[in-house]
């Protein structure tokens, strides 16, 4: 495992050194304070140390994080110095080959560091109560609950996650492969943000492969069996489902009477229930649901047994 250990905390670039360190199977299990003294050290064994020697104890280690902030409705990535604890071990917080910066200010525990980020997350859990999220896709600008209500830059259609593809479902011919990438996809819709959900529009809040292809590919086409089935039962949905379900528990080995004696109660059921005629198409799909239900919760009762005799 290799780290470089640079130095840039100085406004005299003649200051700046770069350590390229190998490190030790022992150090990798090690604190990160082992890699501070040992570039101070060094540093100060050098010539830019006589001019500027550096004390361990107020110098700390971090490395380059970076971020998609939205700023004014605009999407930018932006780069920042994110502290390493000095109790941290090597191997968990450093990668091999990370470039890791010396930086002056004294470290902190990973104690010291987690209570400051929760603070901070404290303060913006206070902030935001009063604020109102967009609801509209892609932005995430939030305002004063009242207004007033900022420019907006969004998408209108949702997200899609598919394999490795990331994009918006309005704008398929702009994708990206991370999350960083996907962050600065820029929008197609301009506006004024809001936080009123439009109660007509049902779209879903991202989209997979099956809803890909259900677009590509549009309604699933009844099979003849299936439609035969429907119109015999004067339109019902439920009709092919109760012939296709009747076939399988065949195959399993329920005779065709056995599940034909539980329809017809079922059927009974529903009769009493909601008032409807025998040969009522809506009987048959009301049949259909209250079996499903029947048959769903005999089978978690077979699956609780198999974990008590487990």
């Amino acid at each position: 495992m290799k780290v470089f250990l640079r130095y840039e905390d100085n406004e005299d670039e003649s200051k700046h050194k770069t350590l390229k360190i190998t490190l030790p199977k022992s150090w990798k299990s090690g604190p990160s304070s082992r890699l501070l003294d040992q570039f101070v050290e060094s540093y100060n064994g050098g010539n830019e140390g006589q001019s500027n020697p550096l004390e361990s104890e107020g110098m700390h280690l971090a490395l380059r994080r970076s971020s998609a902030t939205t700023a004014d409705n605009d999407d930018t990535v932006t780069t920042s110095l994110e502290d390493l604890p000095s109790d941290g071990i090597i191997i968990e917080t450093i990668a091999d080959r990370d470039d890791v910066f010396v930086c002056h200010g004294p470290s902190r525990t990973v104690k010291e560091i987690n209570a400051e980020r929760q603070a901070k997350l404290d303060l913006e859990k206070e902030a935001q109560k009063n604020l109102s999220k967009c609801v509209h896709f892609g932005c995430n600008q939030r305002f004063p609950k009242g207004g007033p209500y900022p420019d907006c830059k969004y998408h209108s259609g949702p997200p899609v996650f598919h394999e490795t593809a990331k994009f918006w479902s309005c704008c398929p011919n702009k994708k990206a492969y991370d999350w960083d990438g996907f962050q600065t996809l820029p929008a197609c819709q301009t506006g004024k943000c809001t936080d009123v959900k439009d109660e007509d529009n049902n779209q879903k809040q991202f989209l997979g492969g099956c809803d890909l292809r259900e677009e590509m590919n549009g309604p699933k086409l009844k099979s003849i069996d299936d439609f035969n089935a429907s119109a015999a039962a004067g339109g019902s949905e439920g009709a092919p489902v109760l012939e296709r379900l009747r076939s399988v528990l065949g195959e399993l080995g329920v005779e065709n009477e056995l599940f034909d004696q539980v329809l017809e109660g079922v059927k009974k059921e529903e009769m009493t229930k909601n008032g409807l005629p025998e040969g009522d198409a809506k009987l048959v799909d009301e049949a259909t649901k209250n079996l499903g239900l029947k048959l769903k919760k005999a089978m978690k009762a077979i699956a609780v047994e198999q974990l008590r005799i487990s």
